[in-house]
């Protein structure tokens, strides 16, 4: 009786172990959120498989935070439009994926900026240790505000659109919540971007092409008040997506490059989306999307593109040697944040890293300045972090 109580407990204790890294591991043959056998009788679902993409709601794991994640059915659409950077317009096949309902919240982002001494915490016991940022686990943390007043100034109301983070800071983010999830989150490209904002559509906003309508579906400087404002507060697109045009504009990936979608147009139609990803090699000039609260109408539009600017001007105000890679000090950052996109198919892990990586020696060199001086922290992430995350609250 002996013997075969302990063989039961090993057999249990190998299962725990076998099943313990499929966990974290999307890809493993393990239950995927927001996949149902049955279509809903109401929402939004898409078929793939013989079964249904659903929304879900992304409980971020050892706290309370939700993540509101809506399923986007698949298709080819035009990128682009005849204005001379958003040109000539090419045909891009994008496969279904799920886009978050709305911008990055300050609820969701001030709990990973929490990260920084949660991480600090864990390191002085020994736990959690990572050498460098670049590792596969490996997650940076963003330091405190050098200036909150700025950041804050229009408030930080758990509701609001997070803002004034960098390209990196949100695409470590996107990292930590997959770490920490087991499923893949990331910043959109630029091309799945447009088609989660077109809604469908083919026209200059996702509603029409009458830019009075602007004001039921947009925060922008026509009617902001010079501010953003909570999240999911206008009309949704017909996807359901928040926000899509103006309150903040949102990271992309992407390179914004000097010849428009020339050399897209060169290639053979409709392109694969990730055929489309221009990645980037430079610090600066990369694609934000969507206007904000300050911009005006035309910059909100659906192929509207902006690059990012250089340190020089989007940090101007930052004392720190090097510049923080994690925030700006200077507008127009305030109506600056990012959604999280997850593909239906789960991509693989070498591509997932272009998406997370540290694509710069620049950027490398001031991330592991910041970490050899102290001012900033890296940590191994996995599920099992919710535990730490949880037993930190007050």
């Amino acid at each position: 009786m002996k013997t075969s109580f302990r063989n039961l407990i090993r057999i249990f204790l190998t299962c725990i172990c076998l099943a313990g890294p499929a966990l974290a591991v999307e890809n493993a043959n393990v239950p995927s959120m927001g996949i149902s056998d049955q279509q809903p009788d109401e929402g939004p679902s898409v078929q793939v498989d013989g079964k249904y993409m659903v929304p879900y709601d992304l409980v971020i794991p050892g706290s309370e935070v939700v993540v509101q994640m809506i399923p986007v059915p698949g298709g080819v659409f035009q990128m682009g439009s005849q204005a001379e950077s958003e040109s000539p317009q090419v045909q891009v096949e994008v496969p279904p994926m799920w886009v978050a309902k709305t911008e990055t919240s300050w609820r969701e982002y001030e709990l990973y900026m929490s990260m920084y001494r949660l991480f600090n915490s864990l390191a002085s016991k020994k736990q959690r240790v990572a050498e460098k940022a670049g590792e596969v686990d490996a997650v940076t943390a963003p330091t405190e505000l050098y200036d909150s007043t700025f950041t804050y100034e229009h408030g930080q109301e758990p509701e609001l659109p997070a803002v004034t983070m960098t390209q990196y800071a949100a695409k470590q983010y996107t990292k930590w919540l997959s770490k920490l999830t087991g499923h893949q989150y990331r910043l959109p490209t630029e091309a799945e971007w447009e088609y989660a904002c077109r809604g469908g559509s083919t026209s200059a906003y996702c509603f029409g092409d009458d830019e009075g309508k602007l004001d039921q579906y947009a925060w922008f400087a026509d009617n902001s008040d010079e501010s953003p404002h909570p999240v999911a507060q206008k009309k949704p697109n017909a996807y359901g997506l928040y926000d899509m045009h103006g309150n903040v504009m949102e990271w992309t990936v992407d390179n914004f490059g000097d010849d428009g979608y020339q050399s897209l147009a060169e290639l053979s139609q409709p392109l694969p989306v990730m055929k489309t990803v221009r990645w980037p090699s430079q610090i600066e000039g990369r694609v934000v999307r969507g206007g904000s609260w300050q911009d005006f109408a035309a910059d909100c539009r659906c192929a509207s593109r902006l690059p990012s600017g250089e340190d020089s001007q989007w940090k101007e105000e930052d004392p720190n040697l090097p510049l923080s890679p994690w925030w700006y000090t200077n507008d127009p950052t305030r109506g600056l944040g990012f959604r999280v996109f997850r593909s239906y198919q789960p991509l693989s892990d070498e591509l997932m890293e272009k998406f997370w990586e540290i694509d710069h020696q620049y950027l490398a060199e001031d991330v592991e300045s910041r970490l050899r001086e102290g001012r900033g922290i890296v940590s191994n992430v996995d599920p099992g972090l919710a535990q730490d995350i949880k037993a930190s609250k007050p």
